[in-house]
């Protein structure tokens, strides 16, 4: 067995279910789970009609690069959401369809990082989304945690990296909006991030699966694209982005997302997953493609999102250290107690499903961002996550 297997930690929703075991919630209450962080909301009829129309095209193998219509159409969403050059993002040498954001996240690292230079180091926010980890471990790197704290404006602390593991970091994974904290990275912040990138050599991966989701129409969040085409950087130079269609359309179980960027990774990240055999079966290409091309959908879905956090903030801001995001779908809120007691407590209690901070984080010598948190995914339909608040409200009040 590859010995960098046992490297790996429990993932969270496996802790989850032991610290959870021999808890008994309340018949009376129905179960409400706000711990994964899987939309809830229907999938859009129209692409569900898609996927039907064009199941006989399960007959044919997909290519690895996918459609060129599909590259096509995700090269024009790119450039009308982040007011990118005309002709900026090349369909054919910048866009790759991923089986969504967690498994090209976990094939990047497999594919940029050498070995023969060193032990290289992956760079991550603290706390993160498990496959960063799990995908440098198993590409027999070393990780590098930035704290995602008040401290930091819930930014991944760059100060705190030694000049040492820059010189020996090879990827950088950001998420903005993030998760679970909801930040949104800023123009300053990205270019210093590709300052950095330059003058060590590193690959920079923009985990943007939440994009879609935020607090402000007039104000959506800017993305690394974005960011380098305001920096006239056109090439992307060393910058990948990852999105998806879980969060914005609603369709986790599709399993469909995208890479795209620096016309030099993905040559070669090509290369990588011609191999890996990961290419997305035709129907669900063409049922992204009809994703991709509507956006009155992710409107409706946004605000329903929105009334969610407006029904939290209420109910739970009187009790709790608690804000609403910049965007995501996730509440972050500090608890009154250790965390592990608080979710056990609140299973027990009111029959809601949370999940500890401290699943999402790793101690560090500057202290362990995800301790005392629960993060609160607000996934559920609209009624019953104002269910799931006010259950949450009266177990604080219990405490």
């Amino acid at each position: 067995m590859n010995p960098d297997i046992s490297r790996l930690k429990p993932y969270p929703f496996e802790r989850l279910r032991t610290l959870l075991e021999g808890a008994t919630p309340p018949r009376a209450l129905a179960p409400i789970a706000l711990s994964i962080g899987e939309p809830k909301h229907a999938p859009p009829q129209f692409v569900l009609d898609a996927l039907s129309a064009t199941l006989p095209a399960l007959g044919s193998y997909p290519t690895s690069q996918g459609l060129p219509k599909l590259r096509s159409t995700i090269a024009g969403w790119l450039t009308r959401r982040y007011s990118l050059g005309a002709g900026r993002i090349d369909p054919e040498r910048q866009v790759l369809p991923v089986n969504g954001t967690r498994e090209g996240l976990f094939a990047l690292a497999q594919a940029v990082l050498d070995r023969s230079r060193g032990n290289p180091v992956v760079l991550m926010p603290n706390p993160f989304y498990q496959i960063y980890e799990g995908a440098a471990l198993l590409a027999g790197a070393e990780t590098g945690l930035l704290n995602t704290d008040e401290r930091s404006g819930y930014r991944p602390d760059l100060d705190s990296v030694p000049e040492s593991v820059w010189k020996r970091c090879q990827l950088l994974y950001l998420c903005s909006p993030g998760n679970p904290t909801g930040a949104v990275l800023d123009l300053d912040y990205f270019k210093r991030v590709l300052e950095l990138a330059d003058r060590h050599g590193f690959v920079v991966a923009s985990d943007e699966c939440y994009a879609e989701i935020y607090a402000d129409d007039e104000r959506p969040p800017l993305g690394l694209l974005e960011a380098c085409e305001k920096l006239g950087r056109h090439g992307f130079e060393r910058c990948v982005v990852f999105h998806s269609l879980s969060k914005r359309s609603s369709l986790p179980g599709l399993r469909s997302g995208f890479v795209a960027g620096d016309a030099a990774i993905l040559e070669k990240f090509l290369r990588y997953r011609t191999y890996h055999g990961c290419s997305l079966p035709l129907p669900v290409q063409q049922a992204s493609l009809r994703a991709w091309s509507d956006e009155r959908h992710v409107v409706e879905n946004r605000a329903l999102y929105r009334q969610k956090f407006a029904d939290a903030m209420e109910i739970l801001s009187p009790v709790l250290d608690v804000k609403a995001p910049a965007g995501s779908f996730y509440l972050w809120p500090r608890t009154p107690v250790d965390d592990e007691r608080f979710v056990r407590g609140l299973f027990e209690q009111e029959n809601v499903i949370v999940l500890p901070g401290s699943y999402l984080s790793r101690a560090t010598p500057a202290g362990d961002p995800g301790r005392d948190r629960v993060r609160i995914s607000l996934v559920a339909p609209v009624a019953e996550c104002k269910e799931a608040m006010l259950r949450i409200r009266r177990h604080v009040e219990s405490l």
